[in-house]
């Protein structure tokens, strides 16, 4: 027993020179794996900027009436797809209808008096013509008398009558002149369809005809319906919200940075991203389209006031506004407000920080209103000319 126990002592320090190589194997795989970071962050990461405090945002496009109704119909609920010019909602039309009826009577009294009026300059005017056929035979009258009566040949009484008779005649014409200036003072230099009085119930038949059309509520943009509040006898006043339409196809991607991540990103740089909802196994395509003038911050409702004797720095966070490709959006269509995970890759630095051209086409436009004028302008046309006759 006594033999075996210097045997036992030198054996033991073995575990211990295996636990220092092991120690220095870990550590040169740590400085190794330190090392390789470095130099992947030199040669690649550091060309790129990524973050998770990412949001998918879109227009939301609200459905207002422009004039007051009882809602009788309901064309969409949430979630429906609609089409540009569909009707969302139906008001009860029959007040407007009226009252665009009674606007067309209006019209057409107003070409009927206007007729009138060019009628009575036309009178005027033949009654002027008699009047100066009368004047010229009193006025020959009176010549003769007064040539007569300088030989006695009629007596003085005659001739003063002849006077008086030439008087009343240049009078009457006088008269007829100024009755004639007034009819022309109304439809001078005019037709019937630009006179005032034709104009101004023209406009009216305008109005009355838009507010019997705009009892139908229009989808102004392709989308989807969203927060639907309106219900079937609802009485509603212009300028109500009651839905919501949101073009899915063009949505795009809010991205709040860090200020310190932002010195070399620039517009235009290429964007790869990734949506909560898919997973990385789908990956969407962008580029940056804008960056923020302001953080978050600044444009709050109670911006954060920091001259205190406790003031904090806090890194700020800036919105970086990325636009996707339509195919791949089309193929994984995004929700408003979903989560999205960013990578901009910082290579091309030749874009300018801030836009340097101003935008010539309109960010989202309608044309399902466009020919609402239009219609109403053929039916005062129509209206006018059914009343005009052969006057124009």
């Amino acid at each position: 027993m006594s033999s075996q126990t210097p045997i036992s002592v030198a054996a033991a320090p073995a575990p211990n020179g295996r636990r220092r190589l092991l120690l220095r194997l870990l550590l040169l795989a740590i400085v190794a794996a330190g090392l390789l970071w470095l130099a992947w962050y030199w040669l690649d990461g550091r060309w790129y900027q990524d973050t998770d405090d990412a949001y998918v945002h879109g227009n939301i496009v609200e459905i207002t009436p422009l004039v007051p109704g009882t809602v009788i119909s309901i064309g969409a609920d949430n979630d429906d797809l609609v089409h540009q010019g569909q009707v969302l909602v139906q008001f009860d039309a029959a007040d407007a209808r009226v009252a665009l009826q009674r606007a067309e009577a209006n019209l057409a009294r107003a070409v009927r008096q206007v007729r009138g009026l060019y009628a009575n300059a036309a009178a005027v005017r033949a009654e002027l013509a008699a009047r100066k056929v009368a004047v010229d035979k009193a006025r020959s009258d009176f010549a003769r008398r007064r040539n007569l009566a300088a030989s006695g040949a009629i007596s003085a009484e005659e001739l003063a009558n002849a006077r008086d008779a030439l008087a009343a005649a240049e009078q009457a014409y006088s008269a007829a002149q100024q009755q004639l200036a007034g009819s022309r003072a109304l439809v001078a230099d005019t037709v019937i369809a630009a006179q005032p009085d034709v104009l101004a119930a023209a406009a009216a038949v305008r109005q009355a005809y838009l507010d019997d059309v705009r009892s139908q509520l229009l989808a102004p943009v392709t989308g989807y319906v969203a927060k639907r509040s309106v219900q079937v006898g609802q009485r509603v006043a212009p300028g109500t919200p009651l839905m919501a339409v949101v073009p899915l196809g063009g949505v795009w991607v809010n991205a709040n940075f860090k200020e310190t991540q932002l010195a070399h990103m620039r517009i235009g740089q290429p964007v790869t991203l990734t949506a909560s909802l898919y997973g990385s196994g789908v990956t969407y395509h962008g580029r940056v389209d804008g960056i923020g003038i302001g953080t978050g911050s600044a444009f709050a409702l109670l911006p954060a006031q920091n001259a205190t004797g406790n003031w904090i720095s806090i890194v700020q966070r800036v919105p970086v506004r990325i636009v996707l490709e339509p195919r791949e959006l089309a193929a994984h269509p995004l929700r408003i407000g979903l989560s999205m995970s960013v990578e901009v890759n910082l290579h091309d630095r030749s874009g300018p920080v801030l836009s340097t051209t101003t935008r010539t086409r309109p960010v989202l436009a309608t044309g399902v209103y466009a020919h609402q004028l239009a219609d109403a302008d053929a039916l005062v046309a129509r209206i006018i000319h059914a009343n005009a006759g052969s006057v124009r």
